[in-house]
């Protein structure tokens, strides 16, 4: 079967050159000196957005936004706590950074619709990721058969809701069968189950 150009694209992002004199390291570099949530004429990373459902047509916008990245663990105390109440190793997000930067944009364009997002780079400080955004109530959007479906009110703030793929990895939605008995239809839900 013949490779078509975005397969190759994609050979080039699944083991990106990370040399300082490297394109991706001048763009990481250009990146960390712009602001947050800047809006791009066009994907860095077409192949990722075409698969996510991006068209070059009006109503669709790219937006780049970045989120700090580090761990979770806190000072040392020296006293006060037996060591095991400390709260310092083990505490972990209860969201990745994916569904975190989706959610701040979404604050950030509040007329638009997150249909999703994916990874553009990192570096010492920062997840660059890349936010698709809809315009429910644009003309071409509503008449456009494959992507309509989300100016119905239903899809309203979607992202809040953990309806991207990010969300729903989150979630524990992209698991199925053994092992995914409890995840469904949320943790929370399962812990209530027989209360």
């Amino acid at each position: 079967m013949v490779k078509s150009m975005y397969d190759y694209v994609g050979d080039q992002w699944k083991k990106p050159d990370i040399t300082y004199q490297s394109p991706q390291q001048q763009r990481l570099i250009q990146w960390r000196k712009e602001e947050n949530f800047l809006r791009i004429e066009k994907p860095t990373r077409i192949d990722r957005a075409r698969n996510l459902g991006y068209k070059a047509k009006p109503g669709y916008t790219v937006v780049r936004a970045h989120v700090r990245r580090g761990g979770l663990r806190k000072h040392a105390i020296r006293k006060g706590r037996k060591p095991s109440a400390k709260g310092i190793s083990k505490i972990t997000m209860g969201k990745n950074t994916q569904r975190i930067a989706e959610e701040r944009t979404a604050k950030r364009y509040p007329n638009m619709e997150v249909l999703n997002s994916y990874w553009v780079g990192v570096d010492g400080k920062n997840y660059f990721y890349e936010i698709i955004l809809v315009d429910p109530v644009h003309p071409a959007i509503m008449k456009d058969p494959k992507i309509n479906w989300i100016s119905d009110i239903s899809h309203k703030r979607r992202v809040l809701r953990g309806r991207t793929s990010a969300g729903q990895r989150g979630r524990g939605l992209h698991k199925k069968g053994r092992g995914a008995e409890k995840v469904r239809p949320s943790i929370r839900a399962h812990q209530n189950k027989g209360k």
